[in-house]
């Protein structure tokens, strides 16, 4: 009898440690979302729909057009930023280059994006030049520019993260120091200001997105890195 007890026990702990487990390895969705009601066999079952990001156009540093199909396949981890910014914007870049270096085994996986907010400024050319001089070799690193209203609105409404025009703030714009997670569906599964608004290094928020991205690869698209 004792034995069948010990057995429960460990079966018992055994499950609540994979459904710990399990829970840990999802990644919320963020952003709004609609309810879906619908019908099945005479009771109402609900659904929670999140939204995508949606389609866009731009051009990349090498004046090519692209679109969000472009970068379809991949985990996005994306920045909105302005190549004359004299403040937060040259951190950014900073800890995403960082960030590309901690992400190296999983490069194949993952897409860098710097949408620029001063699009009138930040020619695709200018870009180019702008990631010549950080350095960034990286061949899944686009720096994008298009349309400024567009560009903003779809900082705050979908990657969740605040962009636009500010007079007072130095070079004229203000954003956020945040970098978004967006998972290969175009779901935005988390959002983490590594670089705080006094232009300090959120390290938690750092490794936050490090382990939150390997997580959704590891667990959600079944990739170890050898």
């Amino acid at each position: 009898m004792l034995k069948h007890k010990i057995s429960w026990i460990l079966i018992s702990l055994f499950l609540a440690f994979a459904c710990t487990n399990q829970e840990q390895r999802r990644l919320p969705y963020l952003g709004n979302y609609d309810i879906s009601y619908k019908k099945v066999n005479g009771q109402t079952l609900t659904d929670t729909i999140y939204q995508r990001i949606p389609a866009f156009t731009f051009y990349n540093e090498d004046s090519v057009v692209v679109n969000h199909q472009t970068y379809a396949g991949k985990v996005w981890i994306s920045e909105f930023f302005f190549a004359s910014c004299p403040s937060i914007c040259p951190i950014m870049n900073t800890q995403l280059k960082n960030v590309d270096k901690s992400l190296a085994a999983y490069q194949d996986h993952i897409q860098y994006l710097s949408f620029t907010i001063d699009p009138t400024n930040d020619t695709p050319s200018k870009l180019k030049a702008h990631k010549k001089q950080l350095g960034i070799t990286s061949t899944n690193w686009a720096f994008l520019t298009g349309n400024e209203s567009f560009t903003h609105q779809l900082g705050i409404e979908h990657f969740l993260i605040f962009a636009g025009r500010e007079e007072d703030a130095l070079g004229g714009y203000a954003h956020s120091g945040a970098f978004t997670l967006v998972d290969k569906k175009g779901y935005v599964r988390g959002v983490y200001e590594v670089v705080k608004p006094d232009l300090s290094v959120n390290k938690k928020e750092f490794e936050r997105l490090i382990k939150d991205t390997k997580t959704l690869i590891i667990h959600e698209y079944n990739f170890r890195p050898e």
